[in-house]
This record gives structure tokens, sequence and C-alpha cells, in this order.
């Protein structure tokens, strides 16, 4: 919603302005297509050139994800939290019996209770696989905790890879203006025996190449790429939840600890109250 009123504000503003100072729109509209063209044209060139597969087939879902926000909400937090509440006693109490839960996720009722976490592959490969280990005696809390970090660091560098794209493309729209600048003026120069109206009117034209690579890229596409940056440390911020709370459980803390630690290390905004998750807790206990 906001990205969208930051749309509208920014076009608002600079054109108002413009046109409030006294500017004429028709040179604008004339060159804008052209310069479009050749300032966007290259600008997906490029982008083609330097990305791979991968990156260039998450980049619309990556801008769609930018205006929607982060993936994970309050509930999202809430529920992980009694997820691991449930697998960890489990583990505690029938080591045996979490097998059926880490083997097979998808057909597990206890991950079948919270369907969005369900559908995740990597929510449910990383708590299953670090389950996995402890059961085969891979359970030194510091390691465990360093390879946590090391395969989160590893998805949230593959997760960046579209931000990181989109940056390099708006560092490069600026440059690509004043090449489609460039054009304009040599466009210019050919026609310099035309009287001073026709030639301002060309310059002008020339001109918007500049303000548009400019404006497309402090205007539009950094702020994107920013945004999509934003949103992905936040959405990796919910596997650090996971990993405290399983680290914790490696130290042999008591289950409803690991829970309140993985609580205190989400983020304020989208923290469960300590008393909400503990009804949330005391519901679970009274539904075994």
């Amino acid at each position: 919603m906001f990205g969208f009123v930051g749309i509208i504000v920014t076009m608002v503003m600079v054109f108002g302005g413009y046109l409030l100072a006294g500017g004429k729109m028709g040179v604008i509209t004339h060159a804008l297509p052209f310069e479009m063209m050749m300032i966007m044209g290259a600008a997906i060139g490029a982008y083609l050139l330097s990305n791979d597969s991968h990156t260039l087939k998450a980049t619309v879902g990556g801008l769609m994800r930018a205006f929607k926000g982060p993936k994970w909400t309050a509930q999202d937090h809430q529920d992980v939290l009694c997820l691991m509440f449930q697998l960890l006693k489990i583990a505690r109490e029938n080591p045996v019996a979490l097998e059926q839960h880490i083997e097979t996720p998808a057909e597990s009722p206890i991950f079948a209770a919270y369907p969005r976490l369900q559908a995740d592959h990597n929510v449910v490969s990383l708590i299953a696989d670090t389950l996995r280990s402890a059961s085969l005696n891979y359970d030194d809390p510091y390691q465990v905790e360093d390879m946590l970090t090391r395969r989160i660091a590893t998805m949230k560098e593959e997760e960046m890879h579209v931000p990181h794209a989109l940056q390099n493309m708006a560092d490069a729209l600026p440059a690509l203006g004043i090449v489609a600048a460039v054009l304009g003026v040599i466009k210019t120069m050919s026609s310099i025996d035309q009287p001073p109206s026709v030639l301002g009117k060309m310059i002008g034209g020339a001109l918007v190449g500049t303000f548009l690579g400019v404006f497309l890229s402090y205007g539009f596409v950094a702020p994107l790429a920013n945004r999509l940056g934003g949103v992905v440390k936040q959405d990796m911020g919910f596997y650090d939840v996971i990993k405290s709370v399983l680290v914790a459980g490696l130290h042999q803390h008591a289950t409803p600890l690991c829970v309140e630690v993985g609580r205190q290390s989400v983020p304020e905004h989208v923290r469960p109250s300590f008393d909400t998750l503990e009804g949330a807790l005391r519901e679970l206990k009274k539904a075994v």
C-alpha cells in the first residue's frame, strides 16, 4: 500500500513542481517514449546479461514481494514458537515418537496444524534436519549454532541476489541516461542550421534522457531494491528465531525457557506478548 502511495507522491511532487514553476510538458512527452526506449531497453539488456536465470525468474516475484511486505506475521511467529514447543517436548519425553514428525513432516499432525509453516520448505527442513542431527548425537550446541548460522547466511545470500541486481541497475541508470542525452546532442548537432527555437526543443529533448536516468534510478529502482532488501532481512529473521529455540534446546534448558528465548529474539513489532504466548501454550497442553 505505502509503495503505491510513494510512487504517486513522487510523480505528483516532481512533475507538479515542474508545471508550477512554468515548465511545459510538451518537450518531455515528445521525447519520453524514445528516451525511455533507449534507457530502459539498455538497462533491461544489461540486467539480462549480468544475471543468471534463477535471479531473472525471481525478479518479478521479488518486485511483488517489495510491495506486499514481509511474509511472516506476528501470528506466524507465535505459531512457530508453539510448534517448537511441541517438538522439543516430544524430543524430551519420547524421542522415538519424534521420528515420525521429522522424517515425514508432510504427514505430521503437528506440522499440519500450522499450514503456512508446513508449506515453507526452509522452515520444515531447518527444524527437521537439526532435530534429526541431535538424535544422531550431533548435539554440541556450539557446533550446531555455527552450522545453523552458516546455513541461514547462505539462504540470506541467495535471497539477496534480486535486491543486489536491482541496486546495480539503479546505479547504472544515470549513466545510461547520459548515453541517451549524448545521442540527443549528436542529433541536435546534425541540425545546427535550424533556428534557435527548434534547437532549444531538441536540446531540451536530449536533456530528458539525463533527467529520466536519474529520476528512474533514485526515484524508483533504488528505493525498490532497498525495500526488497529490508523485506528479505525481516523474513530471514524468522529463521533466526527457530535457530535460537533449537540451540537453547540443545543446551538442555527447560522447554518453556527455550520458547521464551525464541520469543525474545522476535522483532518487537511482531513479537507475541508473554501472556499471549503463554495462553497459546496452555491451550496446547490442554489439547494433549
